[in-house]
């Protein structure tokens, strides 16, 4: 996916790697690129530091030797072994 930074000489949004402008589809239509919410503050369950930003939070993680979670990584496949076989499926290993 692409990510796109505000020029403010141009009043544009450009591709942050190769300069180019972000291409508008349709003339008549609003474009716009999608912005996360930032999470709600909570204290470092490892140091107790409060954490207000996802970069604070990665920071945190960082500095305390530790992977984010969410959402759990398993490994994919189907449960159902008869599934699974009949029809060619990979059978998920817990």
């Amino acid at each position: 996916m692409a990510r796109y930074v505000w020029d403010r000489k141009t009043y544009q949004f450009r591709d942050k790697k190769t300069g180019e402008p972000m291409e508008v589809k349709d003339d008549n239509a609003i474009c716009a690129p999608m912005i996360c919410s930032d999470i709600p503050e909570y204290r470092s369950p490892i140091d107790g530091r409060w954490i207000t930003t996802r970069s604070e939070r990665r920071e945190d993680l960082k500095r305390n030797g530790c992977i984010e979670i969410d959402p759990p990584k398993r490994p994919r496949g189907y449960k159902n072994e008869r599934y699974a076989k009949k029809h060619n499926l990979p059978l998920g290993t817990r």
